[in-house]
């Protein structure tokens, strides 16, 4: 063995012991709804969604903090090794329908590590964007938003407490999925109600799971969210869902389909995607349609672009006639950027 071949073995010998021990998901262990902490996983988020009627604004924040891939290499060296710490990024969309308007805002710490996460009680921070949690509320203050937010339910696992499957990964979901939304947008003041996530695991969405998920409060006081995963190759591999009744008790719904109506082809990216659906299960059944079309995200670290945006719609709930309106998310995977 030569002696760069000997040095580069003994590098990487001493650089295996850095690598960070990062913990997946247990498909026996069900996560405490409570718990908003900061986790040592692969891939984690924290994410803050309305669509306010009535203001005719939308928005969606979240904040990820992810490590580098397993088995990625950077100079032939284990990336995870070479960067043994968390990154995070920060995506911030607002929709204001009255003006036509959708405009992004995206911070990244990479490579100056400048976000900081913090644990009982939760603080996340990066480049003046901030997410505290304090008493029986959050504050989210990331330019143009100031905003309280309220938790009118408890939070839930949504059953059975985490979603995907070995093959895309896994990640526990958690959800505060009715908060009632104080303060400003770009200057406005606002009120109405918002869906607050937290997610865990090793799944990189984007990569090897693309998501159609929705986020939405029923006129009856009940809210539901429902997400397909899919591989990278686009064969749907979970159709799962949770309905969260007024009291705040979740629910597997039975016998959910979700059937695309229409799609649109993003002029950006080129990706395709189902924006119009038919959501149905046992007893209840909705048309859900998107307010917007051009909504589409594309990530500025890694090259992953979905469609995120206010969504409404109708159809009955146990035989009552009711109005859906929440968020809509849908993972498009990998582009060329220009």
């Amino acid at each position: 063995m030569g002696k760069a071949a000997l040095l580069t073995f003994a590098l990487s010998f001493l650089l295996a012991g850095c690598v960070p021990r990062l913990q997946g998901v247990s498909e026996n262990v069900a996560p405490s709804p409570y718990d908003w902490n900061p986790h040592p996983a692969p891939v984690e988020w924290w994410y803050v969604s309305a669509y306010l009627p009535q203001e005719g604004l939308a928005f969606h924040w979240a904040f990820f903090k992810f490590y580098a891939p397993a088995g990625q290499k950077v100079a032939g060296m284990p990336a995870r090794a070479l960067m043994p710490y968390p990154f995070a990024s920060v995506h911030l969309a607002i929709t204001d329908l009255r003006s036509d308007k959708f405009t992004v805002y995206q911070k990244t710490d990479f490579p100056g590590l400048t976000g900081r996460f913090a644990a009982d009680p939760l603080r996340l921070e990066l480049q003046g964007c901030r997410f505290a949690q304090q008493r029986r509320a959050f504050k989210l203050d990331c330019e143009p938003l100031q905003l309280t937010l309220t938790p009118e339910k408890a939070p839930v696992a949504h059953p059975p407490g985490w979603s995907g499957t070995s093959e895309t990964g896994r990640m526990y979901y958690i959800s505060y999925t009715r908060a009632r939304l104080q303060g400003r947008i770009a200057g406005r003041k606002v009120n109405g109600v918002a869906w607050i996530d937290h997610q865990w695991g090793e799944q990189m969405s984007g990569v090897s799971a693309l998501w159609d998920w929705y986020g939405l409060h029923l006129s009856n006081g009940v809210d539901l969210m429902l997400y397909r995963i899919r591989d990278a190759e686009g064969r749907v591999k979970v159709l799962q869902g949770s309905s969260v009744s007024l009291s705040g008790v979740a629910r597997r719904l039975e016998g959910l389909t979700m059937t695309p109506l229409s799609s649109w082809t993003s002029p950006h990216s080129h990706i395709k995607y189902s924006l119009a659906w038919r959501v149905e299960g046992r007893g209840w059944s909705l048309t859900l349609l998107p307010l917007r079309r051009d909504q589409e995200i594309r990530g500025s670290v890694l090259p992953v672009a979905y469609w995120e945006g206010p969504v409404a719609g109708e159809g009955t709930w146990r035989g009552q006639p009711v109005k859906a309106w929440g968020m809509g998310e849908f993972v498009g995977g990998g582009f060329h950027k220009r």
